[in-house]
């Protein structure tokens, strides 16, 4: 009897030691934002509070981000391992040295869009031209305005840009110190909610103008070294962002209650939005986060153009699909 006590004893002991092994081979990923955390992020909350990530081997550190400049240089330096950011803005990183690759595309539309005053009396682009547009100066959709330009059919010179910081746009808009502001469709609600039937926009898109958007990133070198680690976290998060298109509830309230001052009814129609954003063939008809590689192309062809682009790169190098789950699409 002792000694099928003392063998219990050893068996235990020797589990609970296993057990504190698997505890601690937990890969610590830093995961960065692109900015602070709002409704586009709730997947990554949701994923954690249920232990997704944990379960796959992962002790994730979501860290609020503060532009996706800032993003893509800290992941670039691997500061973080693993970062979200506009894939315009890390592909121009990436021509300033930073060693990143792109595992999986939030964003498979871009999110680039313009609002203005309709009693302004503006309809369209045409009329932009003589205007004040309002963002910030390191803004990507400013850099880009060329190509827009091109696309309706006037100089790009036409029109005036004034420096707006992020969270002052609309109120710039509404004082009428400027006519027009870019934004990004995810907070579209907030844009209509105050200047309802008054308000112009169009997206990006509509002119022909599409570069991916949010995509997460990771650093080069970590990556060579902790596939299977990438490998993991890539599927967790299709997982995430599937299951939440089709429950959006459990998963907003999970990002509410992990960030003070959020509201659940404003994040639940910045998630709703998100989803048209993820929403496009490659999404639904092959993998959730699928990157054509002919629009990769044209991405970097518009980088090129339009961004001085100090250190030139082969953009197939540059993002893969290789740890996408093609099991895993956007619901059609």
């Amino acid at each position: 009897m002792r000694m099928s006590r003392l063998i219990m004893a050893v068996a235990f002991t020797f589990m609970m030691i296993a057990g504190t092994g698997q505890a601690r081979a937990a890969e610590k990923l830093d995961f960065i934002l692109n900015w602070i955390a709002g409704g586009d992020h709730a997947p990554y909350y949701f994923a954690k509070q249920q232990g997704w990530y944990a379960d796959a081997g992962i002790d994730l550190e979501i860290q609020q981000g503060k532009g996706s400049s800032m993003s893509a240089q800290r992941t670039g330096i691997g500061k973080n391992q693993v970062g979200l950011a506009d894939l315009g803005t890390a592909l121009v990183a990436k021509g300033k040295g930073a060693d990143i690759v792109a595992v999986m595309n939030i964003y498979a539309n871009s999110p680039y869009g313009m609002y203005w005053l309709k009693s302004s009396g503006i309809r369209g682009p045409k009329d932009f031209v003589g205007k004040k547009i309002g963002n910030p100066s390191w803004d990507a959709a400013r850099l880009m305005w060329p190509a827009l330009a091109k696309k309706v059919g006037i100089n790009p010179k036409s029109v005036k840009w004034v420096n707006v910081q992020p969270n002052a746009k609309l109120t710039a808009l509404m004082s009428k110190d400027i006519q027009i502001t870019t934004s990004f469709y995810n907070i579209h609600h907030i844009f209509q909610a105050k200047l309802g039937s008054n308000m112009g926009f169009f997206p990006w898109k509509k002119y022909g103008v599409n570069p991916y958007g949010n995509s997460i990133i990771v650093n080069g070198k970590y990556l060579k070294k902790n596939q299977k680690v990438i490998k993991a976290f890539v599927k967790v998060n299709q997982e995430a962002f599937q299951y939440c298109a089709v429950n959006p509830a459990p998963c907003v309230k999970a990002l509410v209650s992990a960030n003070t001052g959020l509201k659940f009814k404003n994040e639940m129609m910045n998630w709703k939005l998100v989803t048209e954003l993820m929403t496009d063939k490659f999404s639904t008809g092959i993998a959730l986060g699928f990157f054509d590689p002919e629009r990769m192309d044209k991405d970097y062809e518009l980088i090129e153009t339009y961004f001085n682009i100090k250190k030139k790169f082969d953009i197939k190098k540059v993002y893969t699909n290789k740890f996408l789950d093609r099991s895993i699409t956007m619901p059609k």
